[in-house]
């Protein structure tokens, strides 16, 4: 049986949630790609061994995380059972709902409906009584906002989400969601969203202002891009890399020689700073204290660690800054 580490919490930093009284840590650990039916179960354990033993006490699901769909669920729900019980009130465990996770009209965008259903079929996938926090996963341009938010509150109330978040909105939605949220009384903390030196769409889009506005949290998904804003694509694409071996979501054709160009750029800035890569991506996605914590997803521990690293230093000079976005923007 698992034994957690005495000190796990002496080196990562806490951020408050938006005005919440919930602090998340620094780097969260994203249960995406590398906890489903083709990987390895013992690995899996080690990485959140690895990152609770560090402070790393959020994970963050989702319904249809896989592959198959609900096995990430599943799969930390069988190491919730036979290792972390005993430390279920350490963690915030989150899941969402919004993507489609069965057939017919029902299992798709938002609706009450398909909401509660969801986050009924999470919990039994998890065997866990409630989660911490449940996410709308991405806007639905049909339903009504007031019936998504409502099921969002209905989840609160019902004592299976002690809060809620949203995911993929932008920043008129997210004021429009509030303010519906608001009358509802309902505890909402959180926006995740993309968000790295490459993908700096929440800028455009008003949600990262709307949040500080709001005092929402933000907590930032791919913000290693895929793995480009790592050392890993410095010199072309590895057979071992997932470009290679999955290619769903990050293909050949995005490793364009001006892309190189700019890892390359990047890489040199980070030298300089006496990080690697990735610990400069994570850290500038932290640097002005909007964001309340990085989403990594990791398939060994060791990446784990490497990334913790980055909360050490996310304080950045105007000439740094300057020649980050020379080789991204």
């Amino acid at each position: 049986m698992y034994k957690a580490n005495e000190k796990r919490y002496d080196n990562m930093t806490y951020n408050r949630c938006g005005a919440s009284g919930i602090k998340l840590p620094a780097v969260s650990l994203g249960f995406w790609h590398n906890f489903g039916d083709t990987a390895k179960y013992d690995n899996m354990k080690e990485m959140c061994f690895t990152a609770f033993d560090n402070g790393i006490t959020h994970f963050d699901l989702a319904n249809n995380y896989g592959p198959e769909p609900g096995s990430a669920e599943k799969n930390l729900g069988k190491i919730m059972r036979e290792e972390l019980s005993a430390y279920r009130d350490e963690l915030i465990i989150s899941t969402k709902s919004g993507y489609t996770m069965w057939d017919g009209p029902y299992g798709d965008w938002g609706s009450r409906k398909y909401l509660l259903a969801s986050l009924d079929a999470s919990l039994k996938r998890m065997g866990l009584d409630y989660v911490d926090i449940f996410y709308h996963h991405r806007p639905d341009p049909e339903t009504p906002l007031e019936e998504t938010m409502g099921a969002l509150a209905q989840a609160v109330k019902s004592g299976k989400a002690l809060y809620v978040g949203l995911s993929n909105y932008d920043g008129e939605r997210l004021e429009k969601a509030t303010a519906i949220l608001n009358e509802l009384h309902c505890p909402f903390i959180i926006n995740q969203n993309r968000y790295s030196i490459f993908d700096r769409t929440i800028e455009h889009n008003g949600l990262k202002a709307t949040a500080q506005k709001l005092n929402k949290g933000i907590i930032a998904f791919s913000p290693l891009a895929q793995g480009m804003l790592t050392d890993r694509y410095l010199y072309g694409i590895p057979e071992d890399s997932r470009i290679k071996t999955d290619g769903r979501f990050l293909n050949e054709g995005a490793i364009t020689e001006e892309r190189l160009a700019q890892i390359r750029g990047l890489h040199e800035i980070a030298k300089g700073r006496g990080q690697t890569l990735a610990e400069m991506a994570l850290s500038w996605v932290l640097r002005d204290g909007v964001v309340t914590s990085v989403l990594i997803g990791a398939s060994k521990p060791e990446q784990i660690l490497d990334n913790i690293k980055a909360t050490e230093n996310v304080t950045f000079t105007k000439d740094e800054l300057d020649e980050i976005d020379k080789y991204s923007i």
